[in-house]
């Protein structure tokens, strides 16, 4: 099977733990080819719902290993992600390539392994693209929505956010930024800098806080 997506549940410190994995190529409407790990988001979104309905469920760990993929999809994990109530943190492993930024700074904390990295880069689309002014104005507008949601889920700022997008000189035959591990921090995009023992510590003390504030 090429779908990459992987769910348990562990119980620890009195806590129920959800993970999820998002790893590979995000895929929407079109199926990739057979060779390509992929993320069904049409799976990830009901289990999204489930999770945040589930009263066995304290909270939610996101592992996150991707390579980008669908626009439109990415965003939709991304905005269910971001609405949940439940505890959540997201930590990237690898990479968080293009539409992986949104989905990392979607949780309520976002930490990043030293070793891994962030790509941000201009919106592109792949297939037939028509020459035309309102192909530029439709990337613009895809782009604004990610851009916009990224400032509003994470500590970067737009223009930030934007020059990083549009460097040259980093990626080759390309434009963009990779990022990794402290520099990612440092700019806003996560929270720390760690691996899974630090992203466990801070989500059973996030579900510490919400229980005692219920209980209050």
């Amino acid at each position: 099977m090429k779908e990459e997506k992987i769910t348990t549940s562990a119980q620890s410190r009195g806590h129920n733990i959800h993970c999820l994995t998002i790893i590979g190529q995000i895929e929407g409407h079109y199926e990739l080819s057979s060779q390509t790990k992929t993320t069904k988001y049409e799976h990830l979104l009901p289990d999204l719902a489930a999770i945040e309905e589930s009263g066995d469920i304290d909270g939610l760990l996101i592992l996150i290993n991707t390579v980008g993929g669908d626009i439109e999809a990415g965003l939709a994990i991304a905005e269910l992600i971001a609405g949940m109530s439940k505890p959540t943190v997201s930590l990237v492993l690898g990479g968080g390539h293009s539409i992986g930024v949104p989905l990392a700074v979607a949780a309520k904390r976002c930490f990043i392994a030293p070793t891994a990295s962030m790509t941000l880069h201009p919106v592109r689309l792949s297939g037939t693209v028509l020459g035309v002014p309102q192909t530029v104005s439709y990337f613009e507008r895809i782009q604004e929505r990610i851009v916009d949601f990224v400032t509003a889920n994470s500590h970067i700022t737009a223009d930030c956010m934007k020059n990083l997008m549009m460097q040259t000189g980093q990626l080759m035959g390309d434009i963009g930024t990779v990022v990794y591990g402290s520099d990612a921090v440092r700019l806003g995009l996560c929270d720390g800098v760690g691996s899974l023992s630090r992203a466990l510590d801070c989500l059973h003390r996030m579900i510490d806080w919400k229980k005692g504030e219920k209980a209050q």
